[in-house]
This record gives structure tokens, sequence and C-alpha cells, in this order.
């Protein structure tokens, strides 16, 4: 200890290797988690160190001493642990139903948009949408369901989008990239 409090780099090696097994172990047992075992142990002796004077031997061994830094360290890790656990589990629910409920929310208006402006588009530009995007067929489809050529309906269907764009864009934040461009 005399080593230690003259801050001889040597004497906190000889240390750590006769007592690191023990404070590691202590930690572990307590913390069962090896990462955060291994960070008390750090702790423990980087404690002993910067204060190596806080050391009576009248109380005990240096073993003892350092046993009992280590048990109380691990005990401190695991409640706060346990505090942040609980404080994330309390948090984190809200924020996810908030987010949740303000998404919904956000859909349902802009739905409620989209089927506004396809109400506005010409009967056959809406016909030709309609079966491409909420029918989920192909061009070639449309053409065959409505006995179209294939080039009128894609006509129709980017005419039908750029419409679309044109009512919607206005509705739209920056960040809202919309799907039909």
């Amino acid at each position: 200890m005399a080593r230690l409090a003259a801050g001889e780099p040597d004497a906190l090696s000889e240390a750590y290797r006769q007592y690191a097994g023990l404070v590691l172990g202590l930690s572990r047992r307590v913390l069962r988690d090896e990462t955060l075992a291994e960070d008390v142990t750090q702790e423990v002796f980087l404690f002993l160190w910067q204060h190596p004077e806080r050391f009576d031997g009248s109380r005990g061994s240096l073993r003892s001493w350092l046993g009992l830094l280590a048990h109380r360290r691990a005990v401190d890790r695991v409640r706060s642990e346990s505090r942040r656990t609980a404080r994330d589990a309390r948090s984190e629910p809200m924020d996810s139903i908030t987010s949740d409920v303000d998404d919904y929310l956000h859909a349902n208006w802009l739905s409620g948009r989209v089927r506004d402006a396809i109400d506005k588009l010409p009967s056959e530009q809406r016909q030709a949408i309609v079966l491409a995007y909420f029918g989920d067929r192909t061009y070639r489809q449309v053409a065959v369901e409505l006995a179209l050529p294939e080039g009128t309906v894609k006509s129709r269907v980017r005419l039908a989008l750029r419409r679309l764009d044109a009512l919607l864009r206005s509705d739209l934040s920056d960040q809202e990239a919309p799907a039909w461009t």
C-alpha cells in the first residue's frame, strides 16, 4: 500500500495480478454480465490507484477491502441498470403510442386527400388509374379489361398521375415525396 500511495505503477500491477480474479468473480456473480463485471473491475482498480489512502489496514486486509469495493460497485450498477430499464419501459410505450397514433392519423388524412383527388379526375383517367394502382393490374391487363390499346391506357395513367400530382402537391410537406412522381 505504501508503494501504491507513492504512485508506483508496478504496485498497481501487482495488486491487479493478485486480486483481479476476486474482484471480477464477485462482480460477475452480482451482475451476471461479463461486460459490466469487467467495467466494475476496472473501476475498482482505478479507485485503488487514485485513492490508496482510503484503505485502512486496521479494519481488514487489502483483499477484503477490494472485495467490498467490488460488491458495492456491482450492486450500485445493478440498481442503476434497473432504474434505467424501468425508466425506458415507462417512456418507450408512450412515445411509440404517440408515434403510432400520429402515423395513423396522417395516413388517414392522406388517403382521404388521395380519394378526393381521384374523384376529381375525368372518368376515363380515374378508371385506368384505379385498375392499375388499386386493382394491382399491369397496363396490358387494364387495356384488355377496358378494351383499349395499351398505349392509350399508359397515356391515361400518365395524365392521371400528373393531374394527381397537381392536386396533391400543395398538401404534402417537402419531406413526403409522392409515390406517383
